[in-house]
């Protein structure tokens, strides 16, 4: 059980294209298998369509909830899925960088995995944090006054829980971070 007394649930945020689609489906399949409850919110209703590699499209994937719907105070963590093309997406969408900034205010967990660290650039919560992601964004992350490393998982404590990862390669460590983090059972 989490701290509020419910039980771990999660709000996984995704642009309506160009996820990876391990970086979505990993953390959705794992995390609901061992009894965690996980919303997928996206800006619209409309299916998402997740790629391979960011070149090679993939399955569609119905959202539960837009991001607009979603509420802070009804989730204990947000996981930030990767994807050139959908982290580049989210950092310009409102609500993400609204959602992303409130979990933070809230002393919860954001988890962001390769690119996904882009929306927390965008947000301003990388100021002194020591974090990983694909190494593309290094330069992002150290403009932005992060402290990056390559690492497998990068999990920072500091009025809120910080969890980063590089790559699908990482999704088992990522994976496990995050359930350590919300006491999966």
């Amino acid at each position: 059980m989490s701290e509020s007394g419910r039980e771990p649930t999660v709000l996984v945020a995704t642009s309506q294209t160009g996820i990876e689609r391990d970086e979505l489906e990993v953390p959705l399949k794992r995390l609901r298998d061992n009894g965690i409850r996980v919303t997928h919110a996206a800006p619209g209703a409309e299916s998402v369509h997740t790629f391979v590699h960011d070149t090679q499209p993939d399955a569609l994937i119905d959202p539960d909830i837009t991001l607009a719907s979603a509420t802070v105070s009804d989730f204990d963590a947000l996981v930030v899925p990767g994807g050139t093309v959908n982290a580049d997406k989210l950092r310009i969408t409102k609500e993400a960088v609204d959602l992303a900034r409130g979990f933070a205010a809230a002393g919860k967990t954001v988890a962001a995995i390769c690119h996904g660290p882009w929306l927390l650039v965008e947000a301003d919560l990388v100021r002194g944090k020591t974090l990983t992601s694909y190494p593309s964004l290094r330069t992002d992350i150290t403009n932005a006054g992060g402290q990056w490393v390559d690492e497998e998982v990068v999990r920072t404590r500091d009025g809120w829980t910080l969890i980063t990862s590089r790559n699908p390669r990482d999704l088992d460590a990522f994976c496990s971070a995050i359930e350590t983090e919300l006491g999966a059972k």
